[in-house]
């Protein structure tokens, strides 16, 4: 076959080589298939890291796939270590976690992994080459995008809320292929729910990105003021007789990820962007935050701000959402109390929790401060999260959803300063929402890596709230881990728990 011949341009401080005639040969790449599964459920196991003795890395797509050509490698056997988080390969003889595969083009060869974590990893979300893998060796895949979607490398964390039927996706900064600067102003998407024609979530989400004319996810918050724009506390209110509106917390940032300005945001379904609606007074005590619910307590429906506990609330309307004087905290304090002056209320010498307009919230950080100063006990705190070696555990990050498995609130949160700072993800449940919580149990671990924010999806839960879905912001940021993993760092991967594997397999099950 005859070669190409090639013409040059050059630019300033570039050299562009195209082919211009002759007979190019055709890719006829003529993969090693590897599939890493779940040795329990024979699902593909993504992000598991497959390495040659010369260091060279590969890791499955979300399909658990790894697409393997590699020069002066083939037609002989080359051994790879298996590793992954919460995953474990058997060691052989001298230690070594790994397996001597005889690599021939068009061959495959499936390597089962045991998971150690308790929730099973599904497939990543967000970023691009999803199934980069299965593509290459021409395996289906679920999803509409496979391997870029609305020209999306990385995304902060997630925020997510039925409207209007739909189910509306929001991140925080996000990186892009043509620069290292991307969208710093709230990109975001919509997906169909899987009761109307969503994917299960078991295979998938399907994204359609807002995005703008180069087709790269455009912002949809911009609002006024230098620096990025974040969100959380996504809520809608309204539905049946109400017109249905869609609400966010925002925050304005100045270096060093500080934040200068806090107000409400209102999303416009016409337009897709969020226009600002008020600004907070920047030392207020109390403002939505966190990953919100709507709940009736005494026939007043709240929206609860669960950050990750759902200790502060605001009756759901419109109106009481942008009056900071409505929210209130379910505290201990003494109302009107600030960080910088505590005093907890007794009655007979035990402590006195109700729900205090104008009063700091109370936080695991503020129980464990107490504690300290001698003001509480760790018996009269509401979060007595322990772990195996009797240890407390205090949460930084989550969610908390009603489980109607086990008659509970169920809450998904990240563990400060762990065996890695932001990396292992807890499990907890509580009768009532504001506490105590217990039958806490690890859940996913993730060696000097950060996957903070963890937000649950009860919108796919499935058997009642037995298997709950739930994702998090996978990067090394706060890790102290300067080897990012390629394709997978500062995305989003799911998880799904299977309740029955914390011993909750029966419905409502009482301890």
């Amino acid at each position: 076959m005859r070669s190409a011949r090639w013409t040059c341009i050059v630019f300033p401080l570039l050299l562009i080589c195209i082919p211009v005639a002759g007979d190019i040969p055709a890719a006829a790449h003529d993969y090693f298939v590897i599939k890493v599964v779940d040795q329990a459920t024979g699902r593909g196991v993504p992000m598991v890291e497959l390495k040659t003795v010369n260091h060279v890395r590969y890791y499955t797509d979300s399909a658990g796939i790894v697409a393997f050509d590699e020069p002066g490698l083939m037609n002989q056997s080359v051994f790879f270590h298996v590793w992954s988080h919460g995953y474990e390969f058997p060691a052989d003889g001298f230690g070594y976690r790994g397996k001597r595969l005889k690599v021939q083009p068009g061959g495959m060869a499936t390597l089962m992994i045991k998971r150690v974590n308790i929730a099973q990893r599904l497939y990543r979300i967000t970023g691009a080459g999803i199934y980069r893998d299965s593509v290459l060796v021409g395996h289906p895949t679920p999803i509409k995008h496979p391997v870029l979607n609305g020209r999306v490398f990385g995304s902060d964390s997630v925020v997510n809320a039925i409207y209007k039927g739909k189910l509306y996706w929001f991140w925080g900064d996000t990186h892009r292929p043509s620069y290292p600067l991307g969208n710093f102003d709230v990109p975001g998407a919509v997906s169909r729910l899987p009761s109307d024609g969503g994917l299960d979530p078991e295979v998938g989400v399907d994204l359609d990105y807002f995005a703008d004319d180069s087709g790269f996810a455009k912002p949809t918050a911009k609002l006024p003021g230098k620096g990025p724009t974040w969100i959380n506390g996504l809520v809608t209110l309204g539905g049946n007789t109400d017109r249905e509106r869609m609400f966010a917390a925002y925050v304005k940032i100045k270096p060093p990820l500080t934040v200068y300005e806090r107000g409400l945001a209102e999303f416009n379904d016409q337009t897709y962007q969020f226009e600002k609606r008020k600004a907070f007074a920047i030392d207020a005590p109390l403002f939505p935050a966190g990953h919100p619910f709507t709940h009736q307590d005494d026939g007043v429906r709240y929206v609860y701000f669960a950050d990750p506990f759902p200790l502060v609330r605001v009756p759901a309307t419109a109106e009481a959402l942008s009056d900071l004087s409505r929210y209130e905290a379910y505290t201990c304090l003494k109302q009107g109390n600030r960080a910088d002056s505590l005093e907890v209320v007794r009655h007979n010498g035990a402590p006195v929790f109700s729900w205090k307009p104008d009063t700091i919230p109370f936080t695991p950080a503020l129980q464990n401060r107490l504690i300290r100063e001698g003001q509480l006990q760790a018996t009269d705190g509401l979060f007595r999260l322990i772990d195996e070696a009797g240890k407390l555990v205090t949460m930084h990050r989550g969610s908390v959803a009603w489980n109607e498995h086990r008659g509970r609130w169920v809450m998904i949160g990240v563990q400060y300063a762990g065996t890695s700072m932001l990396g292992e993800v807890w499990y907890a449940d509580s009768k009532k929402l504001t506490g105590p919580w217990i039958n806490a149990r690890k859940i996913v671990t993730h060696e000097k890596y950060s996957f903070y924010n963890p937000k649950q999806h009860p919108m796919f839960a499935k058997d009642d709230g037995r298997v709950i879905f739930f994702e998090g912001t996978y990067t090394t940021t706060f890790s102290g881990n300067d080897d990012p993993t390629p394709r997978y760092d500062y995305n989003q991967m799911m998880y799904k728990l299977d309740l029955a594997d914390l011993g909750f397999g029966e419905r409502n099950a009482s301890e």
